[in-house]
């Protein structure tokens, strides 16, 4: 294709600041080589970016399309991990909506057992207004493969998929959102025990990242933002028809 300068102004380079890249930034350079047909060279000179940073953007968009669904409450993916709290560690189980990465049901426990996920699940599940026909995705371990939590599912009319055993990518919307928390929002030597572990998670994601933190994978829209411009789009082609 024919590369034209005018790339390195407008609304691409607007997205652009001084000591950063933001969300809507990385994803359109990504996508002028995935989708646009730009040789990385091109992208690079287009946007003026390193070849090497735009390489990490493309492999990004691209594990992320592989986790693209068509609407909410279509196909959910969950996981567990640590958190340093009263010194011990605690265990965190969280849901979350792949259409949009919105965090939907989390759990908080001294144990890594059934009812730690079990609850994330049911949170989900009312939250949600108990919806029908969901894909559950997580990973084989003992807590989500276990007769109780089948039987939950079931009750939930929820069908599940697994990951291949030792295969992080199967479930990286997950390993984002864990390497966020714990980046942005856990301190360092943890909490000083779970229920202030409980609290600051809980406004983690409720007054945080669902609601203000752009999301690379939305455009640079919240999650919540990212629903409600796709319900209200429903809305406005339903009383178009």
């Amino acid at each position: 294709m024919i590369f034209s300068p005018q790339h390195k102004i407008g609304d691409l380079m607007n997205k652009r600041t001084k000591r950063t890249f933001t969300p809507e930034f990385r994803l359109e350079c990504a996508q002028l080589i995935v989708d646009k047909g730009y040789s990385y060279r091109q992208a690079s000179e287009a946007v003026n970016v390193g070849s090497t940073t735009l390489e990490s953007w493309v492999r990004q968009l691209r594990r992320e399309r592989q986790f693209a669904v068509p609407e909410p409450d279509r196909v959910w993916c969950g996981d567990i991990t640590y958190i340093w709290a009263g010194n011990r560690w605690c265990y965190l189980a969280v849901v979350m909506d792949l259409f949009a990465r919105r965090v939907i049901g989390w759990s908080l426990s001294a144990n890594a057992d059934t009812a730690l996920i079990s609850n994330a699940l049911r949170m989900a599940y009312e939250t949600r207004s108990q919806p029908r026909d969901v894909m559950f995705h997580s990973d084989q371990g003992s807590q989500c493969t276990g007769l109780k939590y089948q039987q939950l599912l079931w009750r939930y009319r929820i069908k599940q998929s697994v990951s291949r055993r030792g295969n992080c990518w199967d479930n990286s919307p997950m390993e984002r959102f864990f390497r966020s928390l714990k980046t942005e929002w856990v301190p360092a030597n943890g909490y000083v025990g779970k229920d202030e572990a409980r609290r600051q998670i809980n406004r983690y994601i409720l007054n945080y990242y669902n609601s203000v933190r752009p999301h690379h994978y939305n455009g640079g829209l919240t999650p919540e933002e990212s629903e409600n411009r796709y319900r209200s789009y429903c809305k406005t082609v339903a009383n178009i028809t």
